[in-house]
């Protein structure tokens, strides 16, 4: 998942920027709620990670604006304030999960996990095909032709974009937005794309009958199984 940490406190914001990180995460990190909200209506997240105390706009007002904009975002807000009111208030402005201050990172992560889980159930196929290649986003696994096949994280995340946009083409910035951190997007370093899908192609199409990724000159790249043999 592509992750938004909202934070005011730098030292708990880079706990949690370096645990999701490792968990296999990509994650920005905005210290105030006007520059959060700014990030988050790009819609490029899959999650924030919310204080509900947050400097300029409080986490409350954030989320209920975001709402009026994005319903697909998942929203798992913090907070030191745990009363029951205060957990009902978090839910009906348009948080789908609400975490009380002090809490543990596996818990954390296990909601974040949970939430993301429920909405592929509900909203996405968890298992994708182009011809004989099959990923699990449940299991993480890919496979071609019945022989597993090991990707690295951002390998992994570009596959999956482009199977979810199987037939279409996507642009480097597109695939940019999905594997990599917005500090690393507005540096412009598109080329990295195209480093990876070379890697990608190497693993999941030398040693197989024919190609499935293709360089659409001048846009990007497409998934597509390949144009049936004319009689």
């Amino acid at each position: 998942m592509r992750v938004l940490v909202a934070e005011k406190d730098q030292r708990t914001a880079d706990y949690l920027v370096r645990g999701l990180t490792e968990s296999g995460h990509i994650v920005d990190r905005a210290a105030d709620g006007e520059v959060a909200l700014a990030m988050a209506i790009e819609g490029i997240y899959d999650a924030l990670v919310l204080d509900r105390k947050l400097p300029g706009i409080d986490g409350l007002s954030l989320v209920q604006r975001l709402r009026h904009r994005d319903e697909r975002t998942l929203v798992l807000m913090v907070s030191g304030t745990a009363t029951t009111a205060a957990r009902v208030e978090g839910l009906r402005a348009g948080c789908d999960d609400y975490l009380a201050k002090p809490y543990s990172f596996s818990e954390l992560l296990a909601r974040l996990e949970a939430l993301a889980r429920r909405r592929d159930r509900s909203r996405r196929k968890s298992i994708l095909r182009v011809g004989d290649l099959e990923l699990d986003s449940e299991l993480r696994t890919v496979s071609r032709a019945g022989r597993a096949i090991k990707l690295q994280r951002r390998e992994y995340l570009l596959l999956e974009y482009m199977l979810r946009h199987a037939g279409e083409v996507v642009t480097r910035s597109m695939l940019m937005e999905t594997a990599w951190t917005y500090d690393f997007e507005a540096k412009g370093h598109s080329h990295i794309v195209d480093m990876h899908i070379h890697r990608l192609r190497q693993k999941i199409e030398d040693g197989f009958d024919y190609r499935l990724i293709h360089t659409i000159a001048g846009a990007g790249y497409m998934i597509r199984e390949p144009a049936p043999a004319t009689p």
